[in-house]
């Protein structure tokens, strides 16, 4: 049993005993006793904590490992016209596919080539895609943000803020009006903050219009990676992958930028291996929030309704098949568990 179920159940027990005593009940103790739930459907475990959590993930749902080997897995995004799922190895310099009935192949590798000097990992992280289907990519090596077009050449649609190069960015979505937003930490190179290759002095928050003007939103937040939108578009979240400030992020969006920086969720308390990773967002407005032992899944009010915990910690997600499939990337393996709620797939 994971740190994050271990301490879940015990604080629920604690509860209990509390009350049995005649101890004041907190707001909430007793609820979290009768429903918190731990099952062992699979490749994993699920731990259900909110009654809410029930009509996301069903009671029979099953976490499937898909395919292992792989070094550092990430970058999750499904391709719809191909019923297909690419993802990146961080490590391993190189982008993945699989597809059910085929299994796993490489899709694009080399993705960097070059100097390597410096560099703590050179291959893409973040993948999207663009309206047109066109794959997007976080490229850790060339440090720059890049488009796969159809002949397999690369354009690369940003690489530097104000005349300085980016420092590896990390993650991406798009807007429905073609903005870009995405995270540039340091992660790509050794040392991070201390790189001698780092020429920005801080780890920000982007987003690039269409027209390609690269607006900077946000440069305070430690060490930004995941990055989402509420199905309303007027709440960016962003998780902070910092050891030291291990919480997600939400601030207010309109098209003036950021306001309101807040913390969503703090896990500075966890102890199991992870930090507040990649994440995507369901129709109804529920956080899947890669973190500490697993993804943890929100509900927009902050409440945290449960979490899917596959036998290895998880990076990123993404939703798959027809909306409803939650892809899971995690350490050296692929993932996947079936929900009753479903999320936006990038592209046409």
């Amino acid at each position: 049993m994971t740190t994050l179920a271990r301490s879940t159940l015990t604080f629920s027990l604690i509860a209990y005993l509390s009350l049995a005593c005649g101890a004041p009940e907190s707001p909430g103790s007793s609820e979290e006793f009768e429903t918190a739930a731990l099952e062992d459907p699979g490749a994993g475990t699920v731990l259900r904590i909110d009654p809410r959590f029930d009509t996301l993930v069903p009671l029979d749902a099953s976490i499937e490992q898909l395919a292992s080997g792989f070094v550092f897995t990430e970058g999750p995004v499904w391709i719809r016209n191909e019923s297909r799922l690419l993802f990146s190895d961080v490590r391993a310099n190189g982008i993945y596919q699989w597809a059910e009935g085929e299994g796993t192949r490489p899709y694009l590798e080399p993705v960097f080539e070059g100097d390597r000097t410096g560099l703590r990992s050179i291959s893409s992280n973040g993948l999207t895609l663009d309206a047109e289907g066109r794959l997007i990519l976080c490229e850790h090596g060339n440090r720059r943000i890049s488009r796969l077009e159809s002949d397999g050449t690369r354009t690369t649609l940003v690489s530097s803020y104000e005349g300085k190069r980016l420092n590896s960015p990390n993650d991406a979505t798009y807007s429905s009006d073609g903005w870009l937003y995405f995270t540039d930490p340091s992660y790509g190179m050794e040392g991070l903050e201390d790189s001698p290759l780092r020429e920005l002095n801080f780890n920000g928050i982007y987003r690039l219009s269409p027209a390609g003007d690269l607006e900077l939103l946000y440069r305070d937040q430690s060490r930004p990676n995941g990055i989402a939108l509420s199905p309303d578009e007027r709440t960016l979240y962003v998780a902070n992958s910092d050891e030291n400030q291990k919480v997600w992020m939400a601030y207010d969006l309109d098209v003036d930028g950021v306001s309101n920086p807040r913390v969503f969720y703090d896990v500075n308390d966890q102890l199991d291996q992870g930090a507040a990773d990649g994440m995507k967002v369901d129709r109804a407005g529920n956080i899947f929030a890669t973190g500490p032992g697993g993804v943890w899944v929100f509900a927009a009010d902050g409440t945290h309704l449960g979490s899917i915990i596959p036998n290895e910690v998880p990076a990123n997600v993404a939703w798959g098949d027809d909306g409803h499939t939650l892809y899971m990337t995690a350490e050296t393996g692929l993932y996947r568990i079936r929900l009753t709620t479903g999320g936006s797939i990038p592209g046409p």
